[in-house]
């Protein structure tokens, strides 16, 4: 039993207030994957309050619908309009509660999340436990991997390298058509004993067996979304023509997806990210289904700042998150984060913040120089 089924019937949560601000943190360095590049990471960033406690998440919906189809604007704009006058004031026994609360509403699993997750740290903070605690998390620290965005390929191997001496458990590159197979030959080559991944962010289709072959070759830990976002049947198929693992990140919205694609060899290894699939209970669900099948998961990266990264750290600790996640130092990313806590890896594994909740708390003078706008929902 997890301490949450145990602390199920507690006193209930009373949501009093919350507000939302849109956050701008500029990145250090351009970050590309096959769909564009991203020079500043935009999020809104939802605070809950009970009495004198607050809980955190930040919305991983990007200002354009290139990832999915949800967007910044739109996951605001339902979140003011329906979703935060349905928790506004009410009291919540635990999380199972409230996603009863958001269930009516279909699809925008990226808006549902943030509230679910920010409850779930204000409830963590209201027992005085760290969310892993909750969560049903079983280490302290977690093996973290690292994303690198394209690049030519000299500068990508010297990157490659350098994260490897640091220690980092496994190196992902991002790749798309015309620039793959060179690209991670030349990293294969340059770090023969290091352990590799690809990401493709559904770049291909079954009309490129070559290149899904030529990659097939290379001794991959797995190939992330190489077809449609939307197409498990396709998936299917390739991984029916290749040896390698095929991991699946967008093609996962739900529980459903993830038992489906495993049921149909479309996935052998499968990427969970907290607010793709709507909050922890669908996290730990497909967790769950995963486990029962022998499936490894991992825990997957928007370019979150401190408190999406926190987040991400305590889900990472559940047992069968069995490979190393896109966890990684965020001052990779940001010259200065929105929190006072250093997230930051140590001989490759991340160490788990500590405290109440998600263990990190805001750097309120810096997040105020970088929000964009504060809303105060349910007013």
């Amino acid at each position: 039993m997890t301490e949450a089924q145990e602390h199920t019937g507690a006193e209930a949560l009373h949501i009093d207030s919350a507000s939302v601000r849109l956050v701008r943190l500029p990145l250090l360095t351009p970050f590309t994957i096959s769909s564009g590049t991203a020079y500043e990471k935009v999020f809104p960033l939802l605070i809950l309050r009970s009495g004198d406690l607050e809980g955190y998440a930040e919305g991983v919906a990007d200002p354009t619908p290139d990832y999915l189809e949800e967007t910044i604007t739109g996951s605001v704009s339902l979140l003011r309009e329906t979703l935060a006058p349905s928790f506004i004031g009410r009291s919540f026994r635990n999380p199972e509660e409230l996603e009863q609360t958001l269930l009516p509403w279909r699809g925008n699993q990226m808006a549902k999340a943030m509230i679910e997750m920010a409850f779930w740290d204000l409830w963590a903070k209201s027992l005085r436990l760290p969310l892993k605690s909750l969560l049903g998390g079983v280490s302290d620290a977690v093996d973290v991997g690292v994303s690198l965005g394209i690049d030519d390929i000299p500068a990508t191997v010297d990157k490659a390298r350098h994260h490897h001496e640091l220690g980092y458990k496994r190196i992902k590159l991002k790749i798309k058509p015309g620039h793959d197979v060179a690209l991670v030959t030349a990293v294969r080559t340059a770090i023969p004993d290091a352990a590799l991944s690809v990401d493709a962010n559904a770049a291909y289709t079954l009309a490129d067996m070559r290149v899904m072959h030529g990659l097939d070759a290379l001794g991959l830990e797995y190939i992330e979304q190489p077809l449609a976002h939307d197409d498990l049947f396709d998936h299917a198929v390739l991984q029916s023509r290749i040896k390698t693992a095929i991991c699946l990140d967008e093609s996962i919205r739900s529980p459903a997806d993830a038992r489906k694609a495993i049921q149909t060899d479309a996935t052998r290894v499968i990427n969970i990210k907290v607010g793709r699939v709507g909050g922890y209970l669908a996290s730990r669900r497909i967790h769950d289904i995963c486990a029962a099948s022998s499936v490894p998961v991992w825990c997957g990266g928007m370019l979150e700042s401190g408190i999406g990264r926190a987040h991400n750290i305590h889900l990472s600790t559940l047992s069968n998150f069995r490979k190393p996640g896109d966890t990684s130092s965020a001052s990779r990313y940001f010259k200065r984060d929105i929190i006072c806590e250093k997230l930051e890896v140590e001989t490759g594994r991340m160490p788990v913040p500590a405290g109440p909740g998600i263990g990190v708390s805001l750097d309120w003078d810096y997040l105020e120089s970088v929000t964009m706008s504060t809303e105060e929902l349910g007013t």
